[in-house]
């Protein structure tokens, strides 16, 4: 391996070197603005309130204390916000994901009637929306106000998804179809059994985005959810993290007011780590998939 790496930097000239060094550079120096705040709030997450906010950061491990993530844990909005945030974000998934691809398929044949015109509708609005209070009105006429439909339903199709997909489909060979044809198979038998198995790695890259933009989104839900019981984890993050404002039974235990705001600042910490580990789980096991699919969904306009 090491002779195989001298003899391709050998092929390098120069100046191929210092970009390629200065880009090595680059990715290590964003390496470390992602790790060391990640460290940082791992740390913090475990500290004692009274010794992170006198002393800051501290490798002392007696002052280390679990009572964050205890808080935080025994807390029943937390749980509710969670299990909304799961079921939001895998409806979501699988019903962006169905409707992705069965829209990019059409749009790949070279023969599909109208495909020009499909072309610039979806183009349009990738630019330009209804605006917020239109979207409101119609979902409030819908009558989904304050249904998980209200989050689920208005952004379930992406264009720019969709565009990948129906790249992928393009670099799919031809001669697939014609032996399907051969054999029989009609479009919906040759869709589902035969194509989609090849666009795997697109379907699993299409899901994990769809799936990570849901987790992270609190916008729509803090507009169309009323109800304490429908809202997912990231509205109970932003009371926490933005208004400083945790669940009273967090903090119904202590009395002051100033260890009151220094065990706030500690779960701000706690909640940001729990509410990260389903994303951090899933990226290993969608990783294979990235190249293929991002790649591949790239090649070809």
């Amino acid at each position: 391996m090491a002779k195989q790496k001298k003899s391709k930097m050998a092929l390098y000239t120069r100046q191929d070197k210092i970009i390629l060094y200065c880009g090595y550079a680059l990715l290590g120096l964003f390496l470390l603005a992602i790790i060391v705040p990640m460290i940082y709030i791992v740390i913090a997450s475990f500290m004692d309130p009274v010794t992170l906010q006198n002393k800051g950061i501290s490798f002392d491990f007696s002052k280390w204390s679990l009572d964050a993530y205890q808080r935080v844990v025994s807390d029943k909005q937390i749980w509710v916000g969670f299990r909304n945030a799961v079921l939001y974000s895998i409806i979501f998934t699988i019903i962006s994901v169905a409707v992705t691809m069965l829209a990019a398929y059409p749009m790949s044949l070279p023969d599909f009637k109208g495909k020009g015109i499909f072309n610039t509708l979806f183009v349009i609005t990738m630019f330009f929306s209804g605006g917020l209070i239109p979207t409101y009105l119609l979902i409030n006429n819908l009558g989904l106000l304050d249904s998980m439909w209200a989050v689920i339903l208005p952004g379930a199709f992406s264009v720019w998804n969709m565009i990948i997909a129906r790249t992928y489909y393009q670099g799919v060979p031809r001669e697939l179809r014609e032996a399907a044809d051969v054999d029989g198979a009609s479009e919906m038998l040759y869709f589902f059994k035969i194509l989609l198995p090849v666009c795997m790695p697109v379907v699993a890259v299409l899901a994990l985005w769809q799936f990570v933009a849901m987790w992270n989104s609190y916008f729509d839900a803090m507009i169309y959810l009323n109800s304490a019981s429908k809202q997912p984890l990231q509205l109970v993050l932003r009371s926490i993290l933005i208004q400083s404002q945790p669940e009273s039974g967090m903090i119904a235990d202590i009395q002051s007011t100033a260890e009151r705001a220094k065990m706030a600042e500690l779960l701000k910490y706690a909640t940001i780590i729990i509410s990260s580990l389903p994303l951090l789980v899933m990226y290993p096991f969608f990783q294979k998939y990235f190249d293929a699919g991002i790649m591949a969904g790239s090649i070809k306009g």
